[in-house]
């Protein structure tokens, strides 16, 4: 009776001692919390949940250079006419536009040619502008002296009073006229410095090709199978 005793208190006492040594070799082997990996984890998920704004929004939109260089083009041929073809130069220079791997040099020629036409233009129209004002009030004034003194004639003698009235008004009517042509020369040099900059980014080399070839189409109807003739057009790029 007492060895039984004395086994129940060995054996209790040793649960309470293998417990006792379980717990203190868990407490002396648990590693402290890596905090640096759980504030990584945090940054992580804060940046991955952060909502995308509308600035990040446009960054990632994607840009198109010919709507680009079109703009700049049309805005700098509207302040100084000319200056959009000196942008489409430019933009020779930094490498666009080779046109199936030819030379920009006659590129570069033709622009500048336009360049020259759009101020040459203008000087002819300067000077039939001042011509026509010149003659205009030439008429003018002989046409109000006739009228005040009625029988006489101030210079331009070879002319009747009708004729008088009419060149006055054809001068007039030139002047107007060349005002006229100054808005389409305008216009003109602003939409060739816009189509000029877009065909900039434009890939039109020998690879493009066009054929036309005769086919024919088979249509189902209620009265059997008809054969059509047609033809087939076919673009590669």
């Amino acid at each position: 009776m007492q060895k039984t005793k004395l086994f129940i208190l060995v054996a209790t006492f040793a649960f309470f001692l293998v417990n006792f040594a379980t717990a203190q070799v868990k407490d002396t082997l648990l590693k402290p919390a890596d905090t640096s990996k759980i504030k990584l984890s945090k940054s992580l998920d804060t940046v991955a949940k952060k909502p995308i704004t509308r600035k990040d929004s446009m960054k990632a939109r994607y840009v198109n250079p010919g709507k680009v260089a079109g703009r700049k083009a049309v805005f700098r041929s509207m302040i100084i006419p000319g200056w959009g073809q000196l942008y489409n130069i430019q933009l020779l220079n930094d490498g666009y536009g080779t046109r199936a791997g030819k030379s920009q040099f006659f590129q570069k020629l033709y622009t500048g040619g336009k360049i020259a036409a759009i101020y040459g233009g203008a000087t002819a129209l300067t000077l039939s502008l001042m011509d026509s004002r010149k003659n205009y009030k030439r008429f003018l004034a002989e046409a109000q002296y006739r009228e005040d003194h009625p029988g006489k004639k101030l210079d331009l003698t070879q002319y009747s009073n009708q004729g008088i009235l009419d060149g006055k008004s054809l001068y007039k009517r030139n002047s107007q006229i060349v005002y006229f042509s100054y808005g389409l020369l305008y216009a003109a040099n602003i939409i060739d410095a816009y189509v000029a900059a877009r065909l900039h980014f434009f890939n039109i080399d020998d690879n493009l090709s066009f054929r036309v070839m005769p086919a024919v189409m088979g249509a189902d109807s209620m009265y059997g199978f008809n054969l059509t003739p047609a033809l087939k057009l076919s673009l590669t790029f």
